[in-house]
């Protein structure tokens, strides 16, 4: 770049990323930069980021969106959590939700105050304890900031949405807001001679869309980032092996839970998200183990309703680019990596990346220093996303296959070694301050993937055991009270989002 002034940004490829990242940038930088979108209706997109955690709700509310509005157009539903089926051990069952389970007493978390119980032979599980479980377990769902008049806090909750939908919905918005969509192919790219920044974008009919500053949406063939500027890939699948998924809907299912389910297969794992008018499905597999034609097969069998469709295979590679930001070129979405969808991170990666580029976005000149920081911060969210998706992995007992026997004995990063033997130890966390996932996330994967932790932090010994007994049944009953009073997650959706289903 040289030093004239961002007054152009250009965005090329559509779907999901392309318009959030439009939406945003209309929304917060609108009033200073001209914003062209370019994509072809010719190029499908993966449209399989169905699922989300509650991180959107903040991009939802930057945006001004109307929640309700967004919901119904969308076709969505409300998740609190994913439930993992045959990952720890075959006939494992349990629910990562995005609350925690109990409260916190003097100071210390109340998984420690369980431990300390379960080891002077209480027989109740963490989960007895989560608002969330019983909300999902008897398909429940409403707006709950707090549990009565207690320090509980209420459900922490997400969407699941048709991607399709949720991109079209975004695309109106960001027309809305001036940004200018060109219809078209991308058929080369036009760099400067000596300082290799992109100028232009020459597509199929021979014109030239040119700007400042280019954003690749281009999903994982990478057009720009990988392509043009030759960034570099770093290949993870020693770690998450999986290289391919078989996508399906299905007819609705007969009650909407409010929750994605991942059921662990023979060679990777199978997804289930409930939308209002139809059930989204996947197989997510490693094809060393198992060929395309079986996972077909098993995916197929695996649903809970009549498929509408026939499988759609996607192929990729999990990993991540050495860079997401080149020269005056940043990558959002698939273009700058990918890790699979276990945890429902891809479309939180992308409104990450967007909010810190705007956050870094370049007024002026190279950028050189806050292409350094963007850099650094990215690179350190994909690690660690990527080793909590390892846990889920390494952490298990089965060995029924071929598959989980390598998964069981690979080696895997340091950084994730560490903090399985800390818990292991005490049930105690080396999170990272600025770690996606919250402690109670690591907390319910590492037990429900069969973490059990040897001792307990000593400063649970405050409460006596008769104190302790009381604030546990006292907890369960609270928790019970509340949920009674909860509507069903499908009175809720009629009552305020429901779908036109044509």
């Amino acid at each position: 770049m040289n030093e004239r002034t961002v007054q152009k940004l250009v965005i090329v490829g559509g779907g999901t990323a392309g318009w959030i990242t439009a939406a945003a940038f209309a929304r917060l930088l609108g009033s200073s930069l001209k914003i062209e979108l370019v994509e072809s209706e010719a190029i499908g997109t993966v449209g399989v980021g169905e699922a989300t955690i509650p991180q959107i709700i903040r991009l939802n509310g930057i945006l001004g969106l109307d929640e309700y509005d967004f919901v119904k157009h969308t076709k969505g539903t409300f998740k609190l959590g994913i439930e993992f089926v045959d990952w720890g051990k075959l006939g494992s069952r349990y629910l990562h939700t995005f609350g925690d389970a109990g409260m916190n007493m003097v100071n210390v978390p109340f998984h420690q105050h369980w431990m300390r119980a379960r080891q002077s032979g209480h027989d109740k599980d963490l989960w007895h304890y989560s608002l969330h479980q019983l909300a999902a377990d008897q398909a429940k769902f409403a707006k709950l900031e707090r549990v009565g008049n207690t320090a509980m806090t209420g459900l922490a909750y997400a969407y699941h949405f048709d991607a399709g939908l949720y991109a079209k919905y975004l695309r109106a918005y960001s027309e809305q807001r001036g940004v200018n969509r060109t219809e078209g192919i991308v058929r080369s790219v036009r760099k400067n001679a000596e300082s290799g920044a992109i100028e232009a974008v020459i597509l199929d009919d021979d014109s030239a869309v040119s700007g400042d500053f280019f954003i690749d949406c281009t999903g994982f063939r990478s057009l720009l980032l990988g392509t043009e500027l030759d960034v570099a890939y770093q290949d993870w699948s020693k770690w998450l092996p999986c290289n391919r998924a078989q996508a399906v809907p299905s007819e609705r299912l007969p009650k909407l839970v409010p929750y994605t389910r991942a059921t662990a297969k023979s060679a990777g794992w199978q997804w289930r998200i409930p939308l209002q008018h139809r059930t989204g499905n996947g197989h997510v597999y490693c094809s060393e183990f198992v060929s395309d034609d079986e996972a077909s097969q098993t995916l197929l069998a695996g649903l809970d309703t009549p498929a509408l469709a026939d499988p759609r295979p996607i192929r990729f590679t999990t990993g991540r680019r050495e860079q997401f930001w080149s020269k005056n070129c940043v990558a959002i979405g698939l273009s700058s990596g990918f890790l699979e969808p276990l945890e429902s991170t891809s479309i939180h990666l992308i409104q990450s990346h967007v909010s810190r580029l705007i956050q870094l976005f370049p007024k002026s000149g190279d950028g050189s220093a806050e292409r350094d920081e963007y850099n650094r911060r990215c690179i350190a969210e994909f690690e660690q996303i990527r080793d909590f998706l390892i846990l889920h992995y390494k952490q298990t007992e089965r060995d029924d296959s071929e598959f989980w026997q390598y998964c069981k004995n690979m080696n895997v990063p340091d950084t994730l070694t560490h903090k399985q033997d800390l818990f292991a130890s005490s049930g105690r966390l080396g999170r990272d301050i600025d770690d996606l996932f919250r402690e109670a996330s690591w907390v319910q994967v590492m037990l429900g993937q069969g973490v059990s932790p040897s001792s307990y932090d000593p400063m649970a010994d405050a409460l006596s055991d008769a104190q302790l007994k009381e604030f546990l049944d006292n907890l369960r009953r609270v928790i019970e009270r509340s949920v009674a009073q909860l509507p069903t997650h499908e009175q809720f959706i009629a009552q305020n989002c429901q779908a036109i289903i044509e």
